[in-house]
């Protein structure tokens, strides 16, 4: 019989126990979530990188609503449970929903500890521990001030990171001699300083925190030697404890966290608990993998499974910030009974230090290369005896017998119980026996199998070898797929040759790149017209033949055969006389359907094909033109009312749409582009999920890119911040065209961008200023050949035949 499952919490650990579950024990239990925050299950030890903004909230998302769904949860979002009854088996929460379970699970995380200075309850004072912290940084961030981070461990450092690629000018205080004390050696800890300090990013070690200053803002710190930081926001990153309120209130054995034996359960037999909140054998936990061992304990408990129990082992640590490696595990402390041995390379930043006791590895900290840490981790769990390596040890695996080797047999020669994905505890076996027997070719295939290299992506390289090393010479990562079967060429190669032999028809494309038909097919010829549109402005002429029927007569067709009709409202503006127009153009063409578009504008559904040409010399008329809703091309420019109209509005977002679209419009790009401009941080243009957005602030204009909000919905990722409209339309219109001579048709630019990188784009957009330039001068040269509305022509003739309605033909002559 299906038992009653609820669960407190929706953090990994709780939901790493529910996929283990429901491949173990399916339809076991009819399974309730109840989830503090208003959102579902996502990776939390990827926070780091959606703050500097190398990541965005659904990049990091674990289980999806539609997870939830085919497995029959039932997840209440932003309901906080208040109390359990352990005597009535019912759990009640602050909302007044009482769920009865036959198994409960307590997983309620941690609490930010909050040291006792003065003024850490003023406005601007943060911790960082979900979503929710991350965002309000985000948004104090706009304001580019400066920002303090109490506390040189993980987190903090983590944060200040971030803050600083969101342009904030940040300050570390740290209250030991080194950052990262109990993770690093002081010479590890140095090295990251110096790194951090040449980022920028100011450190102050032994740094005794007194006082968080301000009236109903924080303003500064002040610490125990007088000194004074300003500061507009103060994050404190100081540690975690247990949050185990609820359990203590609910009479459960708690000391520090709630107590429970080594398979999970606490003092009440029908109640488990698992993650931050629980102490196992007098220990706490906060890095991933111990939790995810204590998910699969778990889950074999409620399964009814035979398991271990859990057993507390050492675990690896790393930095999350783009361009610092480092890796530290095991007890790197000093003492008689020890052994070490040290490797510095002074001119490349490299740092790597072996602990040794009885010739067994006991700890390891490595800065600046760190591919070894694996292996040297392998080696500590498994007691090995080093003393026929002593000589080589400290070059790694790949010298082990006095000479490099190929790195594909170092990786084969790992045992399988080998852990290769630190952040989602993933071994060797479990990574090599998905790719045989479930027939995975690629990394993203090894991804969603197994979690390995989903999280923060130092292991991807191990991956890679994995892949080359199970399949050999059939893993090929960098195969190129044919743009369509007319030809063995990819996108890349085509564009490349059109632009190298200075192709400029697709006659002379498919001669020249040896086409293997005769015409092309309806993949390759669009694809085609692109390129050559794109690549010869002014050069090459359009061939309507080659473009889907929206394109050919500029307007979409419906499933009933008839057409809608957008006029172009520049920045979701309009006046009467457009209006009007269109009120009468809806009347004298019996127009069944008038509607207001997501874009800002005004569809005209139902248009017969031979009245589109009449149609739109009327709305020409009025000072219209198309507003290529049907386009592989700029579409809208949505806006907020701005500085005009809004009290909020921090610069003219409506007048810098305008001025956007009316410089684009016209331009054809890969595939549909949606831009818009927000006037302020609250993004009433929804700025952040478009292909191009712009948020205003107090300072000028952050620019994000890479949205969707279509068949797949993913937030945008920060580009740069422009201090003058000028600069944002300059940096805009130059990604614009980056995205243009880059993209493959019908590759949307988040596509784009994951493909070719954010490093690479910012390279050309927005560090190298001649670049970027070059890119808008090109942008405008097309648009000189670009910018003339397809309607005029039509109404004018051009195309006549594609408006001209079909003949029809009596019986006779059709015998004739």
């Amino acid at each position: 019989m299906t038992e009653k499952l609820v669960i407190i919490g929706n953090g990994m650990a709780p939901g790493r126990m529910l996929e283990h579950l429901f491949e173990t024990a399916p339809g076991k239990f009819d399974v309730t979530i109840f989830n503090a925050e208003p959102r579902v299950n996502y990776d939390r030890i990827m926070l780091s990188p959606v703050l500097s903004g190398e990541k965005s909230f659904d990049d990091i998302v674990i289980h999806g609503d539609a997870w939830y769904i085919k497995h029959g949860v039932t997840l209440y979002k932003a309901v906080r449970v208040a109390r359990i009854d352990r005597d009535a088996k019912t759990i009640t929460s602050e909302t007044g929903i009482v769920e009865a379970y036959d198994r409960l699970v307590i997983a309620t995380g941690s609490l930010p500890f909050m040291p006792p200075i003065e003024g850490n309850t003023l406005a601007g004072v943060l911790s960082y521990r979900d979503l929710d912290d991350v965002n309000a940084m985000m948004l104090a961030a706009k304001a580019r001030g400066h920002a303090v981070v109490i506390g040189g461990g993980l987190l903090g450092l983590e944060a200040a990171a971030g803050l600083a690629l969101q342009g904030m000018s940040v300050t570390v205080l740290h209250n030991a001699p080194t950052l990262m004390n109990r993770q690093l050696d002081p010479a590890a800890g140095y090295l990251l300083e110096r790194t951090l300090v040449e980022r920028g990013i100011s450190v102050i070690c032994n740094a005794d925190t007194r006082q968080i200053m301000g009236d109903s803002h924080v303003t500064g710190v002040r610490l125990a030697d007088g000194s004074e930081i300003a500061a507009d926001i103060v994050i404190m990153a100081v540690g975690i404890r247990p949050n185990a309120a609820l359990a203590r209130d609910a009479g459960l054995a708690v000391n520090r966290g709630i107590v429970v034996d080594a398979q999970m359960r606490t003092s009440d037999p029908f109640i488990y608990a698992l993650g931050e909140c629980v102490e196992v054998a007098g220990s706490c936990f906060g890095l991933v993998a111990p939790l995810y061992d204590m998910a699969n304990v778990l889950a074999a408990q409620l399964a009814e499974e035979a398991t271990l129990g859990f057993v507390e082992q050492a675990t690896a640590t790393r930095l999350k910030v783009t361009g610092v490696n480092l890796y530290s595990v095991g007890d790197f402390g000093e003492g008689d009974d020890r052994d070490e041995i040290v490797l510095r390379d002074a001119q490349a930043g490299i740092y790597k230090r072996l602990i040794l006791k009885n010739d067994r590895i006991i700890g390891a900290v490595l800065y600046g290369e760190t591919s070894d840490g694996p292996w040297f981790f392998d080696l500590l769990k498994r007691v090995v005896d080093t003393r026929e390596m002593r000589d080589t040890l400290i070059f790694g695996q790949a010298y082990q017998g006095g000479s490099p080797l190929d790195p594909m047999a170092a990786v084969a020669a790992l045992p399988d119980e080998a852990e290769i994905c630190g952040c989602n505890g993933v071994c060797k076996g479990k990574i090599t026996g998905a790719i045989t027997g479930k027939g995975l070719t690629t990394l993203d295939d090894v991804r969603a199998h197994t979690k390995a290299s989903a999280s923060c992506g130092s292991c991807t390289g191990l991956v890679e070898q994995l892949l080359h090393a199970t399949l050999g010479d059939a893993y090929n990562p960098a195969a190129v797929l044919p743009m369509c079967p007319c030809t063995e060429l990819g996108h890349d190669d085509v564009r490349r040759l059109i632009i190298a032999k200075s192709l400029k028809s697709i006659p002379e494309v498919m001669q020249e790149l040896e086409w293997k038909t005769s015409c092309g097919c309806a993949k390759c010829r669009p694809t085609l017209n692109y390129y050559l549109v794109a690549d010869w402005p002014g050069e090459y002429e359009d061939d309507g033949q080659s473009r889907f029927i929206n394109e050919r007569v500029h307007a979409n067709i419906q499933k009933d055969g008839t057409y809608s009709v957008v006029p172009r409202m520049w920045g979701g503006m309009t006046n009467p006389k457009e209006l009007r127009a269109i009120a009468d153009v809806a009347d004298k063409f019996h127009i069944p359907a008038v509607k207001v578009t997501g874009g800002q504008r005004i569809d005209l559904l139902g248009v017969r094909k031979e009245d589109l040409p009449a149609v739109w010399a009327d709305l020409n008329a009025a000072g219209m033109v198309s507003g290529a809703a049907y386009a592989k091309g700029l579409r809208t420019v949505k806006t907020c009312v701005g500085s005009d109209w809004c009290r909020f509005g921090t610069q003219d977002s409506t007048g810098f749409g305008i001025r956007l679209e009316k410089f684009m419009w016209g331009a054809w790009t890969p595939a549909k582009l949606k831009l818009a401009v927000s006037g302020c941080p609250r993004n009433c243009a929804e700025a952040t999920c478009k292909d191009i957005g712009v948020i205003c602030v107090d300072s000028g204009y952050d620019i994000h890119f890479a949205g969707a909000a279509g068949l797949e919905i993913k937030g945008t990722e920060l580009l740069c911040h422009a201090d003058s409209e000028d600069e944002a339309l300059e940096i805009i219109v130059a990604l614009t065209q980056l995205y243009r001579e880059q993209g493959r048709y019908l590759e949307r630019i988040y596509k784009w961008a994951k493909r070719v990188g954010t490093p690479s784009i910012l390279a050309n957009v927005v560090t190298d200023l001649d670049k970027r330039r070059a890119y808008y001068e090109r942008f405008v040269y097309a648009q000189s050949f670009a910018q003339i509305d397809p309607w005029e022509e039509r109404v004018n003739g051009k195309d006549a035949h594609e408006f001209a309605a079909m003949a029809e033909f009596g019986m006779p002559v059709a015998a004739e």
